[in-house]
C-alpha cells in the first residue's frame, strides 16, 4: 500500500474515532445534563437513545445513496452535518432542542458509518482489505476507550456543552483533509431512492430499538415488537416489487454471507455486553476506584492498536477463516476467565483484558473483510454497510441483553447495579459471562463452517 492510501486510511480511522467517541462520551455526562436541563435521568437517556435510533434507522438508506451517487460526497456531507449539529447540541437552550440536535447528529453519524467501510471496498483492492479494516477498527477502539474518561474530565473541568464542541474543529479538519486526499468517485447512477421501502425499514428498526430500550415495560415491548414485525414484512414486500430497492434481500440468500454477518453481529453483542458490565465488576465487586478501573479498560484498545494492522495484513496473505475463529475463541476465553474469578488474580485478569484486545485485532480486519468477500458483484458495497449496521445494532442489543440477563440472574429487583452487595452482584455477573461465552462459541462455530 502506498503512502497516499495509508494517509487516507488514517483519516478514515479518525472519522471512526470521532463517531465512536461521541457514542460513548455522552453517557458520562447524562446525570449533569439531566440536572442542568431539569429532567430526570430516565428522560435524559433519550440524549443517547435518539442518536442511536437515527443511526440504526438510516444507515442502510445512506449506504444505498452513497453507492448510487458518491461515497466521498455522502461522507463529507455526513461529517459536515455531524459538526454543525454538534454545535447545535452544545448551544441548546432547552432539552427539546438538544434532542432535535442529537437526531440530526445521529443522521450525520449514520452517513459516516455507512460510508467508512464502503471506502475500504471502493478505494482499496481485496488483497489490502484486511489491513484497511484493521486500521479503521483501531480508530473505533480508541474512540470507545477514550469516551468515558474524556467525558468525565470535560464535565468536571469545563461543562457538558464541551463534549459536543470538541467535535467541531476535528470535523472541520477532517473535511478539509478528506476533500484533498480522497479520490473522486462520482457515479452517473440513478439517484432515485425507494422512499416507501426506506420508511418501512426505518419504522421497523426504530421499533426494534424501542423494544430493546423498554424491556421492563411489557406493554411498550409488545406494541413495539408488533410494529417492528409488521413494518419489516411490508418492507420486504416493497423491496421484492421495487426495481431498485434500498436493500436487495437477495444478499441474504448467500449462506456464507449470512453466517459471517451473524457471527460478526454476535461478537458485537457479547463484547459490548461485557464492556457494559465490566466497569461495575471492577468497582462493585473488586473495589477499584474509577481511575484504576479506567486504566485497566485502556488495555484492550492498546492491544488492538499494537496488533490490529499486522493481523489484518497477515489475514490478507493467508486467508481469514482461522482469524475469525480465533477472534471468537479469544472472547470466549476472556469471558470464562473473568466469570471464574471470585477475587482479583492479576495475571489472569490481565490475560483476559489482552484477549479482549486481540478479539478486535482478529475480528476488525479479518471478519469485516470476510463478510464483504462473501458477497458478489455490486452487493459488496452494500455488504460493507451491513457490516456497520450489524456492529451498531449488535452493540445496542448486547448492552440491553446483558443488563437484562444480569438483572434476572442476580434477582436485583430494580436495585441499581452500583448499589448491589458484592455476592449478589457476582451471582448474576458470573452466569451472564458464561452465557456470553456460549454465544462466542456459537460465533466461532459459524466462522469455522464457512470456508475461505
Amino acid at each position: 500500500m502506498d503512502t497516499s492510501g495509508k494517509i487516507l486510511l488514517v483519516l478514515l480511522g479518525f472519522v471512526g474515532l470521532m463517531d465512536c467517541l461521541d457514542g460513548t462520551i455522552v453517557a458520562v455526562a447524562l446525570p449533569t445534563i439531566a440536572s442542568d436541563m431539569g429532567v430526570d435521568i430516565a428522560i435524559a437517556s433519550w440524549v443517547s437513545v435518539a442518536y442511536f435510533m437515527m443511526m440504526a434507522g438510516t444507515m442502510i438508506l445512506f449506504g444505498r445513496i452513497a453507492d448510487n451517487i458518491s461515497v466521498k460526497a455522502i461522507l463529507l456531507a455526513g461529517i459536515c452535518l455531524f459538526s454543525v449539529s454538534s454545535l447545535a447540541c452544545g448551544l441548546s437552550p432547552s432539552f427539546i432542542v438538544l434532542i432535535a440536535a442529537r437526531i440530526l447528529q445521529g443522521i450525520g453519524a449514520a452517513m459516516m458509518g455507512a460510508t467508512i467501510p464502503m471506502c475500504c471496498v471502493r478505494f482499496f483492492p481485496p488483497s489490502e482489505m484486511g489491513y484497511a479494516f484493521g486500521l479503521i477498527t483501531i480508530g473505533y477502539s480508541i474512540g470507545a476507550a477514550l469516551g468515558p474518561a474524556l467525558g468525565g474530565m470535560i464535565v468536571s473541568v469545563l461543562s457538558w456543552h464541551w463534549i459536543f464542541f470538541i467535535n467541531i474543529p476535528i470535523g472541520l479538519l477532517l473535511m478539509a483533509l478528506l476533500h484533498m486526499r480522497m479520490p473522486s468517485d462520482v457515479r452517473n447512477g440513478d439517484t432515485h431512492v425507494d422512499s416507501v421501502g426506506a420508511i418501512w425499514l426505518f419504522v421497523s428498526i426504530i421499533s426494534l430499538v424501542m423494544v430493546l430500550e423498554n424491556l421492563g415495560n411489557m406493554t411498550i415491548v409488545g406494541i413495539s415488537a408488533a410494529i417492528s414485525v409488521i413494518s419489516f414484512i411490508l418492507f420486504a414486500r416493497q423491496e421484492r416489487r421495487c426495481d431498485e430497492p434500498i436493500l436487495s434481500l437477495s444478499i441474504f440468500g448467500n449462506r456464507a454471507f449470512d453466517l459471517n454477518l451473524l457471527g460478526y453481529f454476535l461478537v458485537n453483542v457479547v463484547y459490548m455486553g461485557l464492556l457494559y458490565l465490566l466497569p461495575f465488576y471492577m468497582t462493585v465487586y473488586l473495589g477499584m476506584d474509577s481511575a484504576v478501573s479506567g486504566a485497566f479498560l485502556f488495555i484492550p484498545p492498546l492491544i488492538t492498536v499494537l496488533t490490529g494492522m499486522p493481523v489484518g495484513r497477515w489475514s490478507d496473505r493467508t486467508g481469514r477463516r482461522w482469524f475469525c475463529v480465533a477472534s471468537c475463541l479469544f472472547l470466549c476465553a476472556a469471558m470464562v476467565m473473568i466469570a471464574m474469578m471470585d477475587e482479583l488474580v492479576l495475571p489472569l485478569y490481565l490475560t483476559a483484558l489482552v484477549l479482549m484486545g486481540l478479539t478486535w485485532s482478529f475480528c476488525g480486519g479479518p471478519m469485516c473483510s470476510r463478510v464483504i468477500e462473501s458477497t458478489t458483484g455490486e452487493s459488496k458495497e452494500m455488504g460493507s454497510t451491513m457490516v456497520n449496521e450489524a456492529g451498531y445494532l449488535g452493540s445496542t442489543v448486547g448492552t440491553v441483553l446483558f443488563a437484562a440477563l444480569f438483572a434476572a440472574f442476580a434477582n436485583a429487583g430494580g436495585v441499581q447495579i452500583s448499589e448491589l452487595a458484592p455476592d449478589v452482584f457476582m451471582k448474576g455477573f458470573a452466569i451472564t459471562m458464561m452465557i456470553g461465552a456460549v454465544l462466542s462459541a456459537v460465533a466461532a462455530a459459524m466462522s469455522l463452517i464457512v470456508r475461505d
